[in-house]
Parts: structure tokens; sequence; C-alpha cells
């Protein structure tokens, strides 16, 4: 891995949130992800499953992880299993993680060979009345694709089918949503290398330039810094490209008198940044430019002052809501019958905003917490109102991560990263 170990003491408490909410007698396993092939003999980057890594640090396919509270013999309470490895792998594909070297990631001191997992697995489920399976139940997600995780959910149905049946999800939307002080330092460091590949293109953008370059602009200053890269794929949306939520083809040139979207940021140790900034290719705004510039900013400062303890998400989007319907009437792309003559379910604002506000961010870019229920001090959401305007061929969207604060207003993580006009109209004519 291209970062800085971890210390194991993350993961530890982690795995010590998760176990305390389990049910007595009861057993929890995570698989890694699967590598993906995309023909021949190639496969896709490997990407660990984020729920593992959260509870262990093992950043290695072919892993699973057990853990069992209640096991009569205390070595058996968590147990990483791990591809065995031998000569043949290290000259071929590199250094795999030994027992020792899993343990000193993991914390975990029980460390067996993947090749004994069915052995170990069904001794213990002999002491265990339920299996928590972990099923993934983000309120986005859209998978056709049968994990490792779907593969072993039905085998142990199969073999096991007197086991009560749990759901992982619950526990890990509650624990996952409010963030450990060192995974809050880990999204700084994300954001700050995010910071670094901003500032890099208001150097690098001028009238011509391909939305791709930029891109490779970006790539660059991330992977320089011991990023794997993107956090999620970059939107660099020149013109009306921006009027495109998620416009990924990066392959257009820009033009004098176009503004570019940039909804692009890195991601480090697994953790994401997520960034979005919009700017003049001439590096000046227009009057209009930045009248629709300054609005969505307004709107994204006061949104952010809202997230605070006890907010409900629902509520706070109708509350942005309202601030946007504001500033829409303000540049005149609303009037008072629009706003009158709302459709509830659909309001008058949503012509030109039609996303939501905010998310939670963490090991994945749209992360798992819990949205129904009150917010908490050291969750991490993202900040991001956008104003979208086709006819006249303008998009702009502001972005930052924020931490909520106990007291007080959240923590921004990207209040170096510049925003304000006059500063980016500055670095761009340097």
């Amino acid at each position: 891995m291209k970062y800085e170990q971890i210390s194991n003491s993350l993961f530890i408490k982690n795995r010590k949130k998760f176990m305390a909410e389990m049910r007595p007698k009861s057993i929890a396993v995570f698989n890694s992800n699967d590598i993906y092939p995309i023909g021949a003999d190639s496969v896709l980057p490997f990407e660990q499953h984020r729920d593992l890594f959260y509870l262990c640090g093992a950043d290695q396919e072919e892993t699973k992880l057990l853990l069992f509270p209640d096991a009569m013999d205390k070595s058996h309470r968590e147990i990483l299993f791990v591809r065995e490895t031998n000569a043949h792998i290290a000259v071929w594909e590199g250094e795999k993680l030994t027992k020792e070297k899993a343990t000193e990631v993991s914390g975990i001191e029980t460390v067996y060979w993947l090749q004994d997992f069915d052995r170990v697995f069904f001794d213990l489920m002999t002491e265990a009345d339920t299996i928590y399976f972990n099923t993934n139940e983000h309120y986005r997600q859209a998978v056709e694709t049968e994990t490792r995780e779907d593969r072993f959910i039905q085998e142990c149905k199969r073999k096991f089918p007197a086991h009560q049946v749990a759901k992982s999800n619950p526990i890990l939307q509650k624990i996952r949503g409010v963030k450990e002080p060192e995974e809050i330092e880990l999204m700084q460091t994300a954001c700050n290398i995010t910071e670094k590949g901003f500032r890099r293109v208001l150097q690098f953008v001028e009238p011509g330039v391909w939305e791709y370059e930029i891109e490779a602009e970006l790539l660059h200053e991330f992977v320089r810094n011991r990023s794997k890269g993107f956090a999620y794929p970059p939107i660099i949306a020149a013109g009306n490209n921006a009027n495109v939520l998620h416009y990924l083809e990066n392959n257009k040139r820009c033009l004098s008198g176009d503004m570019i979207l940039m909804d692009t940021a890195a991601e480090y140790a697994n953790y994401s940044s997520d960034l979005t900034r919009t700017i003049p290719v001439d590096g000046k705004f227009t009057k209009r430019q930045k009248e629709v510039y300054e609005a969505v900013l307004r709107v994204k400062n006061e949104a952010t002052k809202m997230l605070v303890p006890g907010t409900i998400w629902k509520d706070y989007h109708v509350e942005c809501g309202k601030l946007m319907t504001s500033e829409l009437l303000g540049l005149g792309l609303l009037d008072k019958a629009d706003v009158q003559n709302e459709n509830p379910q659909w309001p008058a604002y949503k012509k030109y905003f039609m996303h939501g506000t905010s998310h939670h961010i963490g090991l994945n870019t749209h992360d798992y917490g819990e949205l129904k229920t009150p917010m908490q001090a050291n969750m991490v959401f993202t900040v991001e109102p956008g104003i979208y305007i086709p006819d006249e061929k303008l998009g702009v969207r502001l972005e930052d991560d924020v931490v909520i604060q106990e007291n007080g207003e959240p923590f921004n993580l990207m209040a170096g990263i510049p925003i304000e006009v006059e500063e980016i109209e500055d670095l761009m004519n340097k």
C-alpha cells in the first residue's frame, strides 16, 4: 500500500464497538471483496471491502474476519484468516501478509491461513446460536454483481439451517457513522492531498485545455502524495457539461467564457474526501457567473451551520431547500408564483437544484451512517449545494467535508481550499 501503516488501536476499538452490539452466543463473519475480471487475464485493481477494513485493517484479497465474543476458547473470540503466502507468490505478486504481519496490522492475535476456515468455523458454529451476515443495505446501493459475501451467505444457510440469522448492517450503520479521531485524521490527510491537486489546476487552467488534461494534473498530484488516486470517478465538466450531474466523459475542450465544475477528490488509506469547486476558464468571473456562484456559496455556508448534534437529516434538507428558494428568487430564476404553486413533493427550487445537500463520508464517499436518527458529534458530512441553468450553459456546485462538533459550528476539513471569488481569481492569474 502507498499509505503509511495505520495504528491497529483504531481497528481494536472498532471491533470492540461492533461486538458490544452483538447478541449472546453469536458469530459475525466478514469477507474481503473479489478481484473482478475485465477479460482475458486482466482484472480491476483490488479494492478491499470497507467493512472488513474498518474492523481489522487488512488490505488484502482472500481475507476473512470472524468475531465470536462468547467463544469458549478466548483465543477464538477474534480470528483473522489470510491467504497463505509462499515464495512463488512473493515473486509473481509481491509480499503478502504473514501471520505475524497480520497481527501487527489488525491487533488480532489469532491468525489462521484461509484454508483452515471451514474446519475452524464448523467447530465454532457448534457453540453459537446466531450468525451475523453482512449484507449491503446502503440507501443508494444498486449492486447486481454476486459478491463474496453473497456466496458465503448462501453456503452458510445450506450448511447451518438451524442457526438464527442476524444482520451486521444496522450495527455498522450505527458505529461507522461516528468517526474515531484517527479516522478524522486520515480524512484530513485525504483533504490535504485534494487541496494540493486543486491548487495545481488553478495554475494550469486556461482557455483551450481539455477536461482530461485537468484530470491528469489532479491524478499526478494525488499519487505523488501517497494516494491511490481519485476517491470516486472524477467529474470535470466545462460549460454545459456541468448540468449533467454525473458527467464522467471528461473529453471536451474548455473554452473562453466557460465555467468548469470539478467534483474531484483524493482518497488516502481507503478514506475518502469529496470536493467540488467551480472556476472560470478565463481566470475571471463574469458578472452573472459571480452572482450565481456567490448564491451557491451563501447556501453552502448557511447549510453548514445547521449540521449540529440533534439535527434530523430529512428536516435539514427541507431547510436547505428554503435557503435555495430564496437565492433563486434573488437571481430571477424563480418568481413568487412558482413558489406559491409548487408541488410539495417536488418544490420549485428542484428545477435548478435537484440533488441532496449532504451525505455521510468516510471509508466510502457515500458512507454508512444513520440518517433517520439525530446527528451526532464526530459524524462527517459533505455540504454540496448547486445551481444548474442549462439555458445559460452554466452549472455551479460547491462542496466541502465537515465534522459535526459537540459544541459550535462544524469543523471544515477543507477550510484551506480556496473558495472565495477573489482568492480563486488571484491564484489563477498569478
